[in-house]
């Protein structure tokens, strides 16, 4: 039998090719229909994708970002900004020891007041800008003077601040323009508000 050259170019068309395997990463399907990205950080520990798509050409799209993250040496651990933010807060105050007796005891009052009970049990890396909006508007709506509420908000975008230094989050979620401004209707030192903290005026003031 003798093979012409089209039908050889047509067999080896109709070959089925390896896939390419991929340099960084990798991706499988699941059960479900979707794709899993799963990649070795620089550390050396093998971590999935924190969710999953719906194409493989999405799962590959994550990695190529991740791989260029790792390259340019902005990838930061996923599992180091699940710490807890009321630990990180107290900790942050502790370990600035050359502030006044004052300034920790307006600080504390702040953490304690009004930052504990909402960020207290998150993870730092779980608290976006959606959710400091919302906190910012739930103290100014619930009659907390806007003076309290600029000192607090001063006080997060501080310790976020760190938390960006330290490599726990990319990116500070405190992002309101003009938040941590004091706007008092009582002149140079406010010292009331209809919240009740003007029982700590001292403090404020």
């Amino acid at each position: 039998m003798t093979i012409t050259p089209g039908d050889e170019s047509s067999r080896r068309a109709t070959r089925k090719r390896k896939p390419t395997k991929r340099r960084f990463g990798r991706v499988r399907q699941l059960p479900s229909g979707r794709y899993q990205a799963r990649y070795a950080g620089p550390d050396g520990v093998d971590r999935p994708a924190p969710e999953t798509f719906a194409t493989k050409t999405d799962a590959e799209v994550w990695l190529t970002k991740i791989e260029a993250e790792i390259l340019d040496g902005d990838w930061i651990d996923p599992d180091a900004g699940k710490i807890n933010f009321g630990k990180y807060a107290q900790d942050w105050i502790d370990e600035r020891p050359n502030l006044r007796p004052r300034t920790i005891e307006l600080y504390g009052y702040l953490r304690r007041t009004h930052l504990v009970p909402t960020f207290g049990e998150k993870a730092m890396n779980e608290i976006k800008e959606p959710h400091v909006r919302r906190w910012r508007k739930k103290l100014l709506d619930g009659g907390v003077s806007e003076v309290t509420v600029a000192k607090a908000y001063r006080l997060l975008k501080a310790i976020f601040t760190t938390a960006v230094d330290d490599q726990l989050i990319k990116r500070n979620p405190c992002r309101i323009k003009g938040a941590g401004q004091e706007k008092s209707p009582y002149g140079r030192h406010p010292c009331g508000d209809r919240s009740g903290a003007h029982r700590t005026s001292r403090v404020l003031c």
